[in-house]
């Protein structure tokens, strides 16, 4: 039977120019309106991300019987109110360390003048000491009886808007962000099952049960993982504060409060929070007392979160790929400048885990999240189209590797599906003879290797000695073009059973070589096939061949990842030729046990084992 041709369209291709052109002038038209549409976006993406934060707690407050509305405002009141109380603290402790930077510039300048060679430190240091505001730039005093100039108050013809639009503008910005994110925080918290059923609606409301099922566990998760990193960043922050005023330096908590935010920037978010408070204690410390353990405090804290506490909160994996956290806040910080920073992470997050639950949005977890973009079957076969044998048995001693993992295992989740990837394509012709070769070439090298692998321990696995006798249990190759290697993997697999497998070609029932099967050893025979590179007509000819040549030996066939509404695998089971049907290596290697455990009494054969 003919497969569908499973190519695309021409219209629908990757590589048709115009639907090219169409992704980049969408792309391009997002970027730009993410650009020059920030006053709006901003503040409208950071209150969805605050909302995920308080949500949880507005419904516990629910639960305590308060009105919706009355929770919502006490919850984000208490938020922003804690928030403000955050940013004068900074403006606090902001304004106490400008009073005294000039005397720790010059304390810097001399500590690093005096060492040899650190010309280039010495000049970043004051580049850093510039950009906080450090100038140590002192007053030259007048030369003694030079006349007191006295500058006369600068007459200014602006007028009053202009003057009050300078004063406030600086001021009213902020400001008018602070009240979106409070409007949008608001509005959000209290129509969030509203927003929820037309996210339903875009996502696809034709699985109304599926779509809202994985929305709201999307939800659930974002809230408790923001809602938790909260808390998190925030312990880390007053750890680090803690430490910082222990050890002496000025300022502790604008450190900390910095070290608390730079948590939610992965890899790059530590450096930035470290070298603030670094270089001030290289400063104030004539020494290298205070430097040193502002080093040691931020190194063990970063030990403790990230191998202690966020594995036992988030696990080991935060799901994003280190390449898409680093490209992520790279592109949120082009466009958004630092806030962009900061929530870049959360916001790619939340996209991954959206792309989870949703499969119209599967995309995202694809670009961004950690998981292998290719299923291991995937991988099997497009590594063996590349030519990469060492790929493959990488692959698959990782897989055996693993806690509990089997050969059988392996050949039927990995190997056998790759291979009937491989079929696929040869069956429609979209594989070429040349990579034919190719692939069965390296898939040869993979079976050579995990025949040396992991061999059966002794003791293990031990069967009747007819059984276990070498020749005992053939495997024969139908005449696809990946049989041959689907009866080597089933021998292996027999053979880790502790059965005397071999695997032999079809060629072996040919006249000529019917010699090479002797009936007074072989016990059972595994005619191994691919469903799509053979026929019922071409099986039964194997059948009576096996059966004339080895009338005592158990037949079995391997019609390996048969689907169950195949029609040959329905027909072999109408005419019945042989004691079973199989259709994975776990299942041939218990038949095989259970054959040899039972020595010579004939396996029941009304309806077959699949």
């Amino acid at each position: 039977m003919a497969l569908p041709d499973r190519r695309l369209p021409p219209s629908a291709a990757p590589g048709n120019p115009v639907a090219g052109a169409a992704m980049l002038v969408s792309a391009a038209v997002v970027v730009a309106a993410l650009y020059y549409g920030q006053d709006v976006l901003v503040p409208l993406v950071l209150a969805v991300l605050l909302a995920f934060v308080l949500a949880p707690v507005a419904r516990a407050l629910q639960r305590v019987r308060l009105g919706k509305g009355v929770a919502v405002l006490v919850t984000v009141l208490v938020a922003f109110a804690v928030i403000a109380a955050i940013f004068a603290a900074i403006g606090m402790q902001a304004a106490e360390l400008a009073a005294e930077l000039p005397g720790y510039a010059t304390t810097l300048r001399e500590k690093l003048g005096a060492l040899s060679g650190l010309g280039n430190l010495l000049r970043r240091a004051e580049a850093m000491l510039g950009s906080l505001g450090i100038e140590g730039v002192q007053e030259t005093p007048a030369p003694p009886g030079a006349p007191v100039v006295v500058a006369a108050p600068a007459r200014s013809d602006a007028s009053i808007l202009s003057v009050l639009g300078s004063i406030l503008g600086p001021v009213l910005g902020p400001l008018a962000k602070t009240g979106l994110v409070l409007l949008f925080t608001v509005l959000t918290l209290l129509y969030r099952e509203d927003l929820r059923d037309r996210a339903i609606r875009l996502a696809g409301a034709r699985d109304l049960h599926r779509t809202m099922t994985a929305m709201n566990d999307a939800a659930g998760r974002l809230s408790r993982l923001f809602l938790a990193q909260v808390a998190l960043n925030a312990g880390y922050g007053v750890m680090i504060s803690a430490l910082l005023w222990a050890v002496g330096l000025p300022s502790p908590l604008l450190w900390g409060i910095l070290a608390g935010l730079m948590r939610f920037v992965p890899f790059i978010g530590t450096p930035i929070a470290v070298a603030p408070p670094l270089v001030l204690a290289m400063a104030v410390d004539p020494g290298w007392f205070m430097a040193i353990t502002v080093l040691a405090v931020f190194l063990l804290g970063g030990a403790v979160m990230g191998q202690v506490l966020e594995p036992l909160l988030f696990g080991r994996r935060t799901g994003l790929s280190p390449l898409s956290v680093v490209l992520s806040a790279s592109f949120w910080a082009f466009l958004w400048g630092p806030v962009g920073l900061l929530i870049a992470t959360p916001l790619t997050v939340g996209l991954v885990v959206l792309g989870r639950h949703v499969p119209r949005f599967e995309f995202f977890d694809v670009m961004l999240g950690d998981r292998p973009p290719l299923q291991p079957q995937e991988s099997f076969y497009q590594r063996a189209l590349e030519g990469d044998a060492d790929g493959l048995v990488d692959q698959a001693r990782e897989i055996l590797a693993e806690p509990g993992a089997s050969l059988g295992a392996y050949g039927d989740g990995v190997a056998l599906q790759g291979l009937v990837l491989a079929q696929t394509d040869w069956s429609r012709e979209a594989l070429e003879p040349e990579r034919l070769d190719v692939i069965r070439a390296q898939v040869g090298v993979l079976l050579d290797d995990l025949s040396d692998f992991a061999p059966v321990p002794a003791g293990e696995a031990a069967q009747p000695a007819p059984w276990a006798a070498e020749g005992a249990v053939v495997c024969i190759a139908g005449r696809g073009p990946f049989d041959d290697l689907t009866a080597r993997l089933a021998a292996l697999v027999l053979q880790r059973a502790g059965l005397g497998a071999r695997a032999e070609t079809s060629a072996a029932l040919e006249t000529a070589n019917l010699g090479r099967l002797d009936p007074t050893l072989v016990r059972m025979v595994c005619l191994s096939v691919l469903e799509e590179g053979n026929s019922v007509a071409g099986l039964r000819y194997f059948l009576r061949r096996i059966a004339r040549q080895l009338p005592e030996a158990k037949v079995i066939v391997g019609l390996w990842h048969a689907p169950s509404d195949s029609p040959m695998l329905a027909a072999l089971r109408e005419e019945g030729p042989a004691e079973a049907i199989v259709t994975s290596m776990g299942e041939a290697a218990a038949l095989g046990e259970a054959l040899a455990a039972r020595g010579e009494k004939s396996f029941p054969s009304a309806q077959r084992v699949i």
